[in-house]
């Protein structure tokens, strides 16, 4: 496999973790306060002797394109072994949909305990997972997910081992978060040669009480009621497009400046409360905004309801548009949410959909107001939620292009995601080689009809980024760029992209990945110490995974000049950890990891490692925020 896929294909760290910010712990139960004897998760009556967990999922940037299984349930234990459901029906769920953000799935009544362990159960009998595939002339290819063993996968229970410090602590009539991180990346090794891929799971979901990393949370359930007044509303919470689950209720406050569509008609805070009101209890919902720590309150800055809500009374497609022929738009990788969803008609991707829009097809932009848009404004990777109708339903996959009509449906736009190489900067303006688009290599998209000419098509090796009057001090020739805003209006570029937001690749999460076979190595760094570890860049024990991910850059650390140093930041919310077949040790405190990290390579050889944070390219160092090693015990 050459580098792209074999950084791709990374098999990291076997875990599962939950921690806080605290010290070392090992995975000893915590005896912690008894639970409230009158609490009783299924009696409301006796909700007010209850606390309240708030569970969210999200999942670390990598390269699937689609990971969609069956979750059967998912447990809580206190430290007396009773076991409390928090996730009590059967669901499907596509964590690709979470590397952006996180999605509340449970706000359950528990009983006051400190929680140390639990259970997730997932079914990959009928499991969807697609894989980014470079040498393939769609970019894709389809997978099944295995064991380490190489025996396909069905239903699995997978072990959430909670830190002895910190953990998660429920008192009576608060809420406390944890984060689950399905980080798909560094829990798959990836084969691509096989047809499907296979993709052997190591367990590893990371699970924060404090995440180290924040993202905007989605929220979504029926309206129970709108309180103009208190400025919020409460729903019932419901997440992955389910339509009869109960998860708990969730207070969505909003302010003055909050975007709402309700039934397909804009509003701004308290007009969408009434709207709301009017819509009736019942109405369905969906919030994106930001969870504060202090108090787990949560203020939206977007509100969907009604018929603006995917799958409510019209079919709907998630996707980016990869070309356009007049009022035909060709959507790559679609998930399709039936309007109604049922055994034969579930929710679903697709490789491409072709949709029809036309004069009635309403146009919705994130973050603008206004009701001006037409079918114009969509163009060539465009991010979209499309309404509408699929007039012959199908579940294949790989079935010829489909079409979905919206002629009299609507389309809302999404911020889209860039990355690339800056070529050159000038006044509000970047150039750049675009790499990708939304996690897409930009080889897919065709340009065609961007511009009012061909030879002002929008071209991917000198796309041009609008910046306004957005900051580049730090961007220079050469180096990584992410972008995020919208494709400009189809047939007007240039520029090809209004660029909300632009950075550079230095500036945000960086991965580094490393292995040293099945045998693991005895020498993994040159040195270990408080002033961090000297990666030894040219063992020959390192297999195919020897990368650092810099945005679309893949750097080779067996070709770098130096070996990589690696630090922990100055300051902020850290994990580390060390995993062996029969423990797992959590440090938030990097002298505690290094002090444990230089015992346990006595008698036992480093099999892989992982690390996310930042790379300065020019003096070769990684500065991490999270880092896990996995030791082999002689």
């Amino acid at each position: 496999m050459n580098l792209a896929n074999t950084g791709r294909a990374l098999l990291l760290l076997t875990a599962l973790i939950l921690t806080a910010c605290g010290g070392g712990a090992s995975t000893t139960a915590n005896t912690g306060p008894t639970p409230t004897a009158t609490c009783d998760p299924n009696d409301p009556a006796t909700f007010d002797e209850c606390g309240t967990v708030l569970i969210g999922f999200t999942d670390a940037d990598g390269d699937f394109l689609h990971y969609a299984v069956d979750i059967i349930s998912l447990t809580l234990e206190t430290a007396n072994g009773r076991t409390v459901e928090v996730l009590p029906r059967d669901t499907r769920v596509n964590f690709t949909d979470y590397v952006d953000l996180t999605e509340l799935v449970s706000a359950i009544a528990v009983p006051p305990a400190t929680y140390v362990a639990g259970t997730i159960s997932l079914d990959y009998t009928n499991s969807k997972v697609v894989v980014e595939d470079s040498m393939d002339p769609n970019g894709y290819k389809q997978a099944v997910v295995t064991d380490l063993e190489g025996e396909q996968l069905g239903r699995t229970n997978l072990k959430i081992v909670l830190a002895e410090r910190d953990q998660l602590v429920i008192t009576k009539r608060r809420a406390a978060f944890l984060q689950l991180d399905f980080d798909l990346e560094a829990s798959h090794e990836v084969d691509l040669s096989e047809t499907p891929a296979e993709a052997k799971l190591a367990e590893f979901i990371l699970a924060e009480v404090h995440p180290v990393d924040e993202k905007n949370i989605r929220v979504r359930g029926p309206l129970v009621e709108a309180n103009v007044e208190d400025m919020n509303y409460v729903i019932r919470v419901r997440p992955f497009n389910d339509r009869v689950s109960d998860f708990g209720r969730f207070v969505v406050n909003v302010t003055d400046a909050t975007e709402f569509e309700v039934d397909e008609v804009m509003y701004a805070g308290a007009e969408g409360l009434r709207a709301l009101n009017a819509a009736g209890a019942g109405t369905p919902t969906i919030a994106a905004g930001t969870l504060r720590t202090s108090d787990r309150e949560f203020t939206a800055h977007i509100v969907l309801a009604g018929t603006s809500v995917p799958g409510h009374d019209r079919d709907a497609i998630v996707g980016n548009v990869i070309a356009r022929d007049d009022n035909f738009l060709t959507v790559r990788g679609a998930t399709i949410i039936p309007r109604a969803v049922s055994i034969d008609r579930p929710i679903h991707w697709h490789d491409d959909v072709v949709v029809e829009v036309g004069p009635n097809t309403k146009v919705f932009k994130d973050g603008y107001r206004n009701s001006d848009l037409t079918i114009d404004a969509i163009s060539i990777g465009q991010r979209v939620t499309i309404r509408g109708t699929q007039p012959t339903p199908t579940t294949d996959a790989l079935a010829p292009q489909i079409l979905f009509d919206a002629t009299n449906g609507a389309v809302r736009m999404h911020v889209t995601h860039l990355s690339g190489i800056v070529n050159s900067i000038m006044p509000g303006e970047t150039e750049m080689t675009l790499f990708s688009i939304d996690r897409r290599r930009a080889g897919i998209f065709d340009f065609t009809g961007t511009g009012p000419s061909r030879d002002l098509d929008a071209n991917p090796d000198e796309y041009q980024v609008a910046t306004g009057n957005l900051t580049l001090d730090s961007l220079g020739t050469g180096r990584p760029i992410a972008a995020w805003g919208f494709p400009e209006t189809f047939g007007m570029a240039p520029p090809d992209f209004e660029g909300r937001t632009v950075i550079d690749y230095s500036d945000v999460r960086s991965a580094l990945g490393v292995g040293w076979g099945a045998s693991g190595t005895e020498t993994p760094f040159l040195s270990i110490g408080t002033d961090g570890l000297l990666l030894w860049n040219k063992n020959p024990d390192i297999d195919q995974r020897h990368y650092i991910k810099q945005g679309p850059v893949l750097i080779d650390l067996t070709e770098l000049d130096s070996d990589t140093a690696i630090l922990p930041r100055e300051t902020g919310r850290m994990l580390f950890s060390i995993k062996s077949q029969d423990s797992l040790r959590l440090y938030a405190d990097w002298d505690d990891f290094v002090t444990d990290l230089l015992n346990s390579m006595t008698g036992a050889n480093a099999r892989s490692m992982y690390a996310y944070g930042k790379y300065d390219v020019d003096s070769n160092t990684f500065t991490a925020t999270k880092l896990g090693i996995y030791l082999l015990e002689l």
